[in-house]
């Protein structure tokens, strides 16, 4: 299949770019070092095969894949399939985000979302039109038309900003909508877990910093500290208190990118009980120290 220099091209990792296709048989492209951004694909109509690293699945409509970055991938519309129409986005993701694609990874940073209901479709699309048309916002733009239904749609680059932050929040609300709606892939507890464990990780994710052990996680599912830790760990191939860690740092990341708090002041609202046990779970975690996370994610302008 001819690929294009449009295919071929990498985009840079800091840019967020909004883009929506619906290419024919032929189209593929092809990134044999991956990209330094994510990705993002939300399929409505057609069939698409997506490939990263050594995982692949083919998609339809109601199936949204997210890539990693840095892997080499290959993506197009499969043989025999007549046309693939797809929203596409390539981003820096919100540490928050992780915890929601977590029950969806494959693989070589391949995140599978697949069969997402149809109740949910339509307010999915309407995100990311708003994240399409919020690319290129300004406070004194005028509200933008409506789109003509059919008409191709110009992929727009947003470098910073607060055009960059709606557009953010726009794909925020896709993948919200998408992961809490599906079922993840390979369940073991029926089609969606055990509904203790789901308690207790929804009860993680909402107070991360709380001094949450195995024993009072157990409490609040009514199990013993024993059959507790041997159900979460089966149900979701870590310890409790992996999870809880592995919150905290998730939680810490969201601080560091958007408030002033200072490192010690981020390790104890996120339940770490000294910056020096903080900052070595968030090396190993993120690969760098807290401080330096901050100012990669937030880059001082003059």
């Amino acid at each position: 299949m001819p690929v294009t220099a449009e295919d071929l091209s990498v985009p840079a990792a800091e840019l967020t770019i909004v883009g929506h296709y619906d290419k024919v048989a032929g189209y593929a492209t092809r990134r044999a070092g991956g990209s330094p951004s994510w990705l993002l694909l939300w399929t409505e109509a057609g069939a698409g095969l997506v490939e990263q690293g050594g995982v692949s699945c083919e998609v339809g409509p109601g199936d949204l894949v997210v890539l990693g970055s840095g892997v080499a991938q290959h993506y197009r519309v499969p043989a025999g399939a007549g046309r693939w129409r797809f929203w596409w986005v390539h981003f820096q993701p919100r540490a928050t985000w992780a915890a929601w694609l977590g029950p969806y990874a494959r693989g070589d940073g391949l995140h599978l979302v697949a069969g997402v209901p149809a109740i949910v479709h339509e307010r999915i699309g309407r995100a990311f039109e708003r994240a399409l048309q919020d690319s290129r916002w300004t406070p004194d733009a005028p509200a933008p038309d409506a789109p003509v239904p059919g008409e191709a749609r110009v992929p727009a680059v947003v470098v910073g900003g607060p055009a960059r932050e709606l557009v953010m929040g726009a794909v925020e609300e896709a993948l919200v909508l998408a992961t809490a709606s599906a079922r993840p892939v390979g369940a073991r507890r029926g089609e969606e877990g055990d509904e203790r464990v789901r308690r207790v990780l929804a009860i993680i994710a909402a107070e991360p910093g709380a001094p949450h052990s195995v024993a009072s996680l157990a409490r609040a599912v009514a199990l013993s500290p024993s059959r507790f830790a041997h159900l979460f760990a089966e149900e979701t191939g870590q310890t409790p208190m992996q999870s809880v860690r592995q919150a905290r740092v998730r939680h810490a990341a969201g601080l560091l990118e958007v408030t002033d708090l200072d490192v010690g002041q981020v390790a104890a609202a996120s339940g770490f009980v000294s910056p020096f046990h903080f900052s070595r779970a968030f090396r190993r975690e993120y690969g760098l120290p807290p401080r330096d996370y901050r100012a990669r994610v937030r880059p001082v302008t003059g």
